[in-house]
């Protein structure tokens, strides 16, 4: 596959994976308002993904975007390891959501400059959207950091937790190189700097502490997951395999 089609797979991976996650809330999350806030993030994640499995559909030619979400396997995705992550309790799920949406904010500024249009465009309509769910995900996490004392206790536990999966956000692969030098893609080593600068503002207005440095797992962008994914998939997959090419 191609670097190009490669790395605009990868980003709808992203979305993909972590809207499905953030489905699972619906009717389950702990206040009206945060169910439908919720929802609506996922459906705009949704979106995004959808924007961009339908572009790689184009450069792949024999591919559409039902056949990308539904048809691969497991080690077929490049989604990175965060978006994955179980859902948990609610703490769980906002610090995994201000972490990716920290970088998506960092990732979607940068984008907007693609001599690709159609990666420019995408990444336009995205911006005005992550720049809200980081409101929502940074205000969640001060709001439980500077709650409880369980609450607290809870919130930096997850984002202990949620850490080691952070440095794959910036691990750049031969195909994120190309894109970059080409002026199409974005350098995710690039992001480090400015998405550091926002999760140490957030995480210390929470009242919380930054993770020491640990074992960091990689190997999404490689098709090498957490045990998670594959269940993920199971689910979210077992419609359009039981009965293919079915219409609704």
């Amino acid at each position: 596959m191609d670097a190009l089609p490669r790395y605009v797979l990868h980003l709808g991976d992203n979305g993909l994976v972590l809207a499905q996650r953030l489905g699972a809330w619906c009717g389950h999350a702990p206040e009206l308002e945060i169910d439908l806030a919720l929802a609506n993030i996922g459906l705009d994640i949704l979106g995004q993904a959808r924007n961009f499995l339908t572009y790689a559909a184009e450069l792949l030619g024999d591919e559409d975007e039902d056949s990308l979400a539904f048809q691969r396997d497991e080690r077929q995705f490049t989604n990175l390891l965060l978006v994955e992550q179980p859902n948990g309790h609610f703490g769980d799920t906002i610090v995994r959501q201000y972490l990716i949406d920290a970088w998506h904010v960092a990732l979607y500024q940068r984008l907007v400059e693609s001599r690709d249009p159609q990666l420019a465009a995408i990444a336009a309509k995205a911006l005005k959207e992550v720049k809200y769910h980081l409101r929502f995900s940074r205000g969640w996490v001060a709001r439980l950091g500077q709650g409880t004392p369980l609450s607290a206790e809870k919130v930096q536990r997850s984002l202990d937790e949620l850490w080691r999966f952070t440095a794959e956000l910036f691990e750049a692969n031969q195909h994120d190189i190309a894109m970059s030098e080409a002026g199409i893609g974005v350098d995710p080593r690039q992001l480090h700097a400015s998405w550091l600068a926002e999760v140490t503002e957030g995480i210390g207005q929470a009242g919380l502490r930054l993770p020491e440095e640990a074992a960091y797992r990689r190997g999404g962008k490689q098709g090498l997951h957490t045990e998670h994914l594959g269940l993920l998939l199971a689910e979210m997959q077992i419609l359009p395999r039981t009965y293919p090419g079915q219409q609704w």
